[in-house]
């Protein structure tokens, strides 16, 4: 049990730490949107690299921030039902619905963007846009860290899940 208790802190802790450096992308997003726009507008000068860079920081925002959205509990759930639930009914519907739909979600989306991924480094892909950021390819690995990173932290929340389960039942012994 300690074990497992180490390996929660451990992955709950790395959506921890993600999330805070995730946490300054939109500041970043802005602040480029704003010189892109000052550029373009102030002084007749186009940022594609720029512009793009605002659109891979989005991709980065959402991709690695979905291990920590579901660290935090703000994923997408039907909570007029679940929190009217018991701590043990809610840790029942937590690890069968991680076990059930998110894990095999990460497994689908890491298998099925392998190859997309692969060729797209193998052909080091670059912005179609002259001037563009020459590192598509790094864009779209994050499609399988993504899968890894949600499937690590549904991991942890299976084993807290158990941990109630567990804990319940051998309080009602």
């Amino acid at each position: 049990m300690a074990v497992l208790i180490l390996s929660v802190r451990l992955l709950d802790g790395l959506s921890h730490r993600l999330s805070h450096i995730i946490g300054w992308l939109p500041l970043l997003m802005a602040l480029l949107t704003v010189l892109v726009v000052i550029l373009r507008y102030g002084f007749g000068v186009g940022a594609i690299a720029a512009q793009e860079s605002v659109i891979y920081l989005h991709g980065a925002l959402f991709m690695l921030g979905a291990s920590c959205t579901l660290q935090a509990g703000g994923h997408v759930r039907v909570d007029v039902l679940y929190q009217r639930f018991s701590p043990r009914a809610r840790a029942w519907v937590d690890a069968l619905g991680h076990v059930i739909f998110t894990l095999p979600l990460c497994a689908l989306v890491g298998f099925a963007s392998q190859d997309y991924v692969v060729e797209s480094w193998v052909a080091r892909e670059t912005s179609p846009e002259p001037g563009g950021i020459p590192a598509v390819f790094i864009l779209k690995t994050l499609l399988p860290v993504m899968a890894i990173l949600l499937a690590l932290q549904a991991l942890s929340e299976i084993i807290k899940a158990l941990k109630t389960l567990i804990t319940k039942a051998s309080h009602c012994d």
